[in-house]
């Protein structure tokens, strides 16, 4: 039955059924659904950093979570910017070691916070590993 799913998966993937180039969008979309987050729970420390003026103004703990967790974001946007000029070259793919890294860091990002965004990776991973 499991293989069955995975040989659906994979001939959507590579017959190109759905959404074509998804996984760079996938992976900007969780981008700014991740910044939109950051900026619900930590705008009121952005706008104190803003306010005290933005030179060596993380000084704790709390103001280095935030802005670490709104730099993920862009840093994760910009990941799917490449990935997005890979999808579009009809001659390359994106290469199975970039699926093994995101796995592998996914996965250590699910085991330390379960309870977080780093779900959200997986229908990309496993669209990079199972891609022909």
């Amino acid at each position: 039955m499991i293989n069955d799913m995975i040989k659906v998966v994979r001939n959507s993937i590579s017959c190109g059924v759905g959404m074509k180039n998804w996984v760079s969008k996938w992976v900007m979309f969780v981008a700014v659904g991740h910044t939109i987050v950051a900026m619900i729970f930590f705008g009121n420390v952005y706008g104190e950093i803003i306010r005290n003026g933005l030179y060596n103004s993380v000084k704790s703990e709390k103001t280095g979570l935030a802005v670490w967790f709104l730099l993920f974001g862009f840093l994760l946007f910009v990941f799917g910017m490449l990935l997005a000029v890979i999808e579009k070259n009809d001659s390359s793919q994106i290469p199975k070691s970039i699926g093994v890294a995101l796995l592998l860091l996914t996965t250590l990002g699910v085991v330390l916070m379960p309870v977080s965004g780093f779900w959200l990776i997986l229908p990309a991973v496993f669209a990079i590993l199972i891609k022909k």
